[in-house]
């Protein structure tokens, strides 16, 4: 498992909030915390300046409470948690497991279980609403998938093609 843990862990970037605009980074590797900062001014003294970085380890972000107290300002509660958790060596290997093998494991799951997996994350609900997701449920439906059902699902849309041809097969099949 530790090899899904190469390069950075977590990235996520924003403005800041008002009244400044400045911006703000935030990347989590395997071994430290990269902090960036950026000054949005129209003053002519602020053109020009560099952007700010700080990396420190894990171990130094969790005993800096100016730092903490920042990524909260900027990027909120759950992720001032995220970051710990992951300075804390609690690494969520299935977040790191890409769109393409989670879409092939959810299509596997009856459909009422889906819906209760969308509500687990934007990622999840974001997946289980994709036309990859349903194009994956669909050819896990139907045995005999001919390239003219394909013709029709790509025009039709697949969540569409799911619940017109095989959700009223499934439900029977289920009962």
């Amino acid at each position: 498992m530790a090899s899904l843990l190469e390069g950075q862990l977590f990235q996520i970037s924003g403005q800041g909030p008002p009244p400044a605009k400045d911006f703000f980074q935030l990347a989590i590797t395997k071994n430290e915390i990269i902090w960036t900062s950026w000054k949005i001014s129209l003053r002519l003294e602020n053109r020009g300046i560099p952007p700010k970085q700080m990396k420190i380890t894990h171990h130094d972000f969790q005993q800096h409470k100016m730092l903490q107290k920042e990524v909260f300002t900027v990027f909120g509660q759950r992720i001032l948690e995220y970051t710990i958790s992951l300075c804390e060596g609690k690494y969520d290997y299935l977040e790191r497991l890409s769109d393409e093998i989670l879409c092939r494991i959810l299509s596997y799951l009856q459909l009422s279980d889906t819906a209760v997996v969308a509500q687990v994350s934007q990622r999840f609900r974001k997946l289980c609403n994709s036309e990859m997701f349903w194009k994956q449920t669909v050819r896990t439906c139907s045995a005999g998938f001919t390239r003219d059902m394909e013709d029709i699902s790509n025009a039709m849309g697949w969540r569409t093609t799911y619940f017109t041809f095989f959700h009223v097969s499934n439900i029977k099949e289920q009962q």
